[in-house]
């Protein structure tokens, strides 16, 4: 069902967002969370808006809330795994924060994004290997700068066991 009230509410706080007004954003998707209580497009916009203005804490309940069911577009859907993720890691808690990020790359494998953070938040949850293996990997498979692309193979090799040894 098409709400033309809610796109237009919804719209006009993104581009507020957009636009450098966040805190005239946050103030418009609040009610409009309130409102819309099950929309996940509204929930992640609020998100968005608490994260952008240092409200970490306060974002949270709202990028849970995008993240229940399917109502996210793909890439709205990968940003609310990455906000939450990096949210709860900077807050301290490294284990929701590998938990939603690992969650997030059943969805979206091999995203750069979500295996940097996740590397991150494993490191401050005291797993560093795997944490190095993961930005490893990230490495081997994105970088195209030329001191490193004659490496690839050794770089993924490392990726999958840092402590290998060779002959």
């Amino acid at each position: 069902m098409i709400d033309n009230e809610r796109d237009t509410a919804l719209a006009q706080a993104i581009a507020l967002r957009e636009a450098g007004s966040v805190e005239e954003a946050r103030a418009r998707l609040v009610p409009l969370v309130e409102r819309y209580p099950g929309d996940a497009q509204v929930a992640y916009q609020a998100a968005w808006a608490h994260d952008v203005l240092g409200l970490e804490r306060e974002a949270v309940p709202f990028y849970e809330w995008a993240l229940i069911g399917d109502g996210l577009p793909a890439e709205d859907r990968l940003g609310a795994f990455l906000g939450l993720g990096s949210t709860y890691r900077a807050f301290g808690a490294h284990d929701k924060a590998v938990a939603i990020l690992q969650r997030g790359l059943t969805e979206f494998p091999e995203d750069p994004g979500l295996t940097t953070f996740l590397a991150m938040a494993l490191y401050n949850a005291g797993d560093p290997k795997t944490a190095v293996e993961s930005l490893l990997h990230v490495i081997a498979t994105t970088s195209t700068h030329p001191h490193l692309t004659p490496y690839r193979k050794a770089l993924t090799l490392y990726a999958t066991d840092l402590d290998a040894t060779h002959p």
